[in-house]
């Protein structure tokens, strides 16, 4: 039960400095908060669930500060804002709610979805009183408590951490494979990680999954977002909660629910040995960000951080109504990169996780979002400037979602150097090629090439593309040959979520079958696109779980399934170990020939002086690919020589549904070719001359060591 008895703190405030959030040192702590249009902001700090508030003393411009003698580390806090509630200017100050601090270190306990959240209490969930009731807490709380018995704490955090030889990996984002995660969904089910670690930062960090990363030999692990979340009211109505974690409410918390020690702070170094760990075995920590929106939507939205303090400064509003926000992000709300005070958030919390907590780069959600004035996206907005310009974040991996939820905002190829992007058009185009769909052997090949025709233009690397095939939001790789059609009942939204644009294929039955011809073709299929997404110039990113035969049965966005549907499954299995097996080996072959990681965009010219061209394309007859070769579509099969001295390769890929006699072109200067790849199972190990001929199966793909004549002598081993 709420406690109105105050507890008894020092209470003779100093004046302390404008320092954002708690910053705790031997004495006491610094409380700093921004709120522009206050009268009045009141620290309010907790033992249980007794609360005692100290009104900070000293303003410096928009920041109220002061600071408390004899509190530190693990101390609960919050704030309550006293000024105007005038929906139409955008202020809405509101003294009964308790509010996250913005740059809280760590939240502590979740959020109850009760009406004094809301400013119109009909926005309150259904069936909210059964949620409080489960919660531990009085639906009659004490009214002068306000919303404080259903919001988390924020909570002083000590960032010392001994770091000891800690080093970063530091790969080239040439050479980098890029595996995405989900923090919890990976280790939760894992026979290996102990119970009481699985689906947390320290299961992450456990050596039977670091084990795995680098057997598996991917260089970075890209986690889906892990600062702190919440679960949408209407998910709660639901029964439901939000597992992907794309709602954030603290920037520079570690969210808390991912920590085996639980989260009143202990979260942070949980998170800091959790990285330490990955860098000892080579593995970057890449963190999919999302400073585009935050949890507390749109006017009907709950108030429990920013709304609260400056709302006006910290989002996006209407300017003919300043009561209702602006949504590029889709989802009520839109973070205002070009105000200063939300662009100084944003950047002092990329700052924070490269500095403090080791991370290696980041991926933003929705990027586009952040890089808007009023007349769109532009590329030189403060958000983008401010980072080009950043000194800490000079080096890290940056990502862009080059889209939002607006048509304008589709922004693929747009961003400036040195960012890269997820190419959604390689994943369009490789799945509509493997199925015979609306493809030509141009769009292949430029797949194959690193997409020139998105980055190239603006004097950026292939490693401007980030390739994938797959990712968390829609089909797993195994659905994707297993579905014509999204099964999302599940979801509780009668089917109507997730994209109807899948570009899938169920290889002749919907679903689970036990017939071998469709599963033969499916497990084709896989192979195809898995090898298709590691030859390809660019950088290749991986969902966990595609290479283990990873199921979600249908469903395309189970962002609201926490269980075995979306866990990875470690349950061993035939399908499971072969297909390991391929990944793995693709990943080796791929670290082990630079020429499928170009830092150039390839010409079709001498890579130098008396040299051969660095890439030669041929039509299935072994001649040259002609332009008609190119456009024509249905044209299906060709071949990618790519030049690297005794580390060519040779590219074979057959899309059409019919099988095609390739005849294995003649540079003048390969001596043979071995074929170490085939996803039909047919050729490999096998050697073949210039001019011979690999008689591909339909849909499938051969990659060849190609043997130059200045190497070895391979006759003998010719067939």
């Amino acid at each position: 039960m709420y406690q109105a008895e105050p507890v008894q703190y020092v209470v003779a405030l100093a004046a302390g400095r404008p320092l954002p959030g708690a910053t705790p040192d031997a004495g006491g702590t610094n409380f700093a908060v921004s709120a522009s249009g206050a009268h009045a902001v009141e620290l309010c700090l907790f033992d249980g669930t007794a609360e005692r508030r100290l009104e900070l003393p000293q303003r410096s411009g928009s920041w109220w500060h002061g600071y408390v003698p004899g509190i530190g580390p693990g101390q609960l806090y919050g704030f309550r804002a006293h000024g105007p509630n005038q929906a139409a200017e955008g202020q809405r100050y509101n003294p009964s709610r308790l509010l996250l601090d913005p740059y809280a270190r760590a939240i502590s306990g979740p959020v109850v979805w009760h009406p004094s959240l809301f400013d119109h209490p009909e926005h309150a969930p259904a069936g909210w009183e059964a949620s409080v009731c489960l919660a531990g807490v009085s639906t009659t709380a004490d009214p002068a408590a306000g919303s404080a018995p259903f919001v988390p704490r924020s909570v002083v955090v000590d960032n010392a951490f001994d770091w000891a030889d800690d080093r970063r990996p530091g790969t080239a984002l040439a050479d980098s494979v890029i595996y995405e995660v989900h923090l919890k969904g990976f280790s939760a089910a894992h026979p290996d990680v102990p119970p009481n670690l699985r689906g947390t930062y320290a299961g992450m960090a456990h050596p039977a999954v670091t084990e795995y990363l680098v057997a598996l030999g991917v260089s970075a692990v890209e986690l889906l977002p892990v600062h702190q979340f919440v679960s949408e009211p209407a998910l709660a109505a639901r029964g439901l909660t939000n597992f992907w974690g794309y709602n954030s409410i603290g920037f520079f918390a570690p969210h808390g629910a991912y920590s085996s020690a639980g989260d009143a702070g202990a979260q942070v170094n949980e998170f800091k040995s959790m990285v330490k760990a990955l860098h000892s075995a080579g593995i970057e920590v890449i963190l999919d960000v999302v400073y585009n929106h935050t949890a507390e939507g749109g006017t009907g939205g709950p108030t429990l951080c920013f709304k609260g303090l400056d709302n006006a400064a910290y989002y996006r509003l209407e300017p003919g109504d300043r009561s209702r926000y602006v949504s590029y992000s889709g989802t009520g709300n839109t973070l205002d990169a070009s105000n200063p005070l939300a662009l100084r958030l944003i950047l002092d919390s990329l700052r924070y996780w490269v500095g403090e907590m080791g991370v290696d780069g980041f991926r933003f959600d929705l990027a586009p979002a952040l890089s808007r004035h009023d007349h769109g996206y532009d590329p030189r907005s403060a958000f983008l400037s401010a980072i080009a310009q950043d000194p800490v974040l000079q080096g890290v991996k940056l990502i862009a979602e080059p889209w939002d939820a607006t048509g304008p905002g589709y922004q693929l190829g747009n961003f400036p150097h040195p960012w890269s992007e997820w190419n959604d058009r390689y994943r369009g185009a490789a799945r509509d090629y493997w199925q015979g769909h609306a493809w030509s052997s141009a769009q292949m090949g430029s797949l194959l090439a690193g997409s020139s025709e998105l980055f190239e233009s603006s004097h950026r690397p292939p490693s401007a593309s980030i390739n994938f095939v797959t990712a968390h939001d829609g089909f797993t790789l195994r659905d994707l040959v297993s579905y014509d059609r999204k099964h999302n009942r599940a979801n509780g939204e009668d089917g109507r979520d997730g994209s109807d644009d899948n570009r899938s294929w169920n290889c002749g039955a919907e679903g689970e079958t036990a017939d071998p011809v469709v599963l033969a073709m499916r497990a084709r299929q896989i192979r195809n696109l898995l090898t298709t997404l590691l030859v390809s110039q660019g950088v290749p990113m991986v969902l966990a779980g595609d290479e283990l035969h990873r199921t979600q049965r249908g469903n395309n966005n189970p962002y609201c399934q926490d269980g075995p549907l979306t866990w990875l499954d470690w349950s061993p299995s035939d399908e499971a170990a072969a297909l390991y097996e391929f990944t793995r080996n693709l990943i080796a072959l791929r670290a082990s020939h630079p020429v499928l990681r170009q830092t150039r965009f390839l010409t079709g010219r001498p890579a130098g002086a008396g040299q051969p061209p660095d890439v030669v394309w041929f039509a299935p007859d072994g001649q040259a690919m002609s332009e008609a070769n190119w456009s024509a579509p249905g044209s299906g099969a060709f071949g990618m020589l790519l030049n690297g001295g005794v580390k060519s390769l040779l590219i074979v890929v057959n899309g059409s549904a019919e099988p095609v006699a390739v005849v294995l072109g003649d540079p003048g200067w390969v001596a043979s070719y071995e074929v170490v790849v085939d996803t039909a199972g047919r050729w490999e190990g096998a050697w073949r001359r210039p001019g011979d001929q690999l008689k591909m199966p339909a849909r499938s793909m051969a990659v060849a060591r190609a043997r130059p004549l200045a190497g070895p002598a391979d006759s003998d081993q010719v067939d």
